[in-house]
């Protein structure tokens, strides 16, 4: 028997990372491979599961490390402290990404396409139409889902006009209303009255390294920040925690109104001023309000990354 080929998105897995998985392991059948499987490295989110729920399939399974020499193909990361534990001794197949590359290296070839569009799945969009094989409707819902998570319904700064033009020919072939679906799915996303607040700051977290400095940028969506800014002084005391445990610089965690395309983000550590700096705004209370900013990738990451 063929050994098994993982295919796994980044820790703390969004919907992008897991559709983007289940995917690739449906392109690859369909291309005739049929030893990759997909995998998770973490809990799967609220917007994810309803995702699932709604086309009645379930997650992939969970993976906790790499035994050495397993094959793997990334998809939606590629730093390795995104990834899986273990992930040096893995030998890396392939990526398929579209985030900065970062702390990356092989010992051998591999196929890597990484493209600076707003969402992993419209790079595997485009895969399928340049092999030529058909979207079923699963798919294109698998698809279409993380084009509106990642690009939170083609409002991010993040969208390009590949991200567009996937959804829109996506929306037809899974037969749905895009803005309904899509609302709805974003909508579920924000039900984040079950989570605790340490399991809050890591729902959506991305482990970052500049020259040695570490830090943190997390994310969570919601319809109402003062909601989530009610929990403020215990999501500090589960940021603190963070920082000692990892021994971080900083920790940053945006609040993101999906309805107005704003965030409120709470910043703690030694290096809060790189946030200042990065936004030209003071911190009050350990907070800023940050107009028009959504998005990790383009936003946050650049502007505080450059300052730290």
């Amino acid at each position: 028997m063929e050994k098994e080929v993982f295919i796994f998105g980044h820790k703390n897995p969004d919907t992008d990372s897991i559709c983007s998985s289940l995917v690739r392991e449906r392109l690859d059948k369909k291309n005739g491979w049929d030893c990759t499987v997909a995998k998770r490295l973490g809990k799967i989110n609220k917007e994810t599961e309803y995702v699932l729920n709604y086309l009645k399939i379930s997650a992939p399974e969970m993976l906790d490390e790499i035994e050495e020499g397993q094959e793997v193909c990334l998809v939606d990361h590629n730093e390795f402290n995104q990834s899986a534990e273990g992930i040096e001794k893995a030998k890396i197949l392939s990526v398929t990404d579209h985030h900065r590359i970062s702390n990356f290296e092989t010992a051998e070839p591999l196929y890597y396409t990484a493209k600076p569009y707003g969402c992993t799945c419209t790079i595997l969009f485009e895969e399928y139409k340049a092999y030529g094989h058909e979207i079923s409707r699963e798919e294109a819902i698998l698809m279409a889902s993380a084009i509106i998570s990642d690009t939170l319904l083609l409002k991010s700064p993040t969208t390009t006009e590949h991200d567009k033009k996937a959804l829109e020919e996506l929306g037809k072939i899974a037969e749905i209303n895009i803005n309904e679906y899509g609302l709805e799915m974003l909508k579920a996303g924000t039900d984040l009255g079950d989570f605790s607040e340490a399991e809050l700051v890591n729902l959506d977290a991305k482990n970052l390294d500049k020259d040695g400095k570490k830090f943190v940028i997390a994310q969570v969506n919601t319809v109402s920040i003062e909601d989530v800014l009610k929990r403020q002084k215990d999501l500090e005391s589960a940021i603190n925690s963070e920082i000692e445990k990892k021994g971080l610089q900083l920790f940053v965690l945006a609040i993101t109104d999906i309805l107005n395309s704003n965030s409120e983000i709470i910043a703690l550590g030694d290096r809060t001023d790189a946030v200042e700096k990065a936004f030209d705004v003071k911190l009050e209370d350990n907070k800023a309000f940050l107009k028009g900013v959504v998005s990790r990738k383009k936003q946050l990451l650049p502007n505080i990354d450059k300052n730290m």
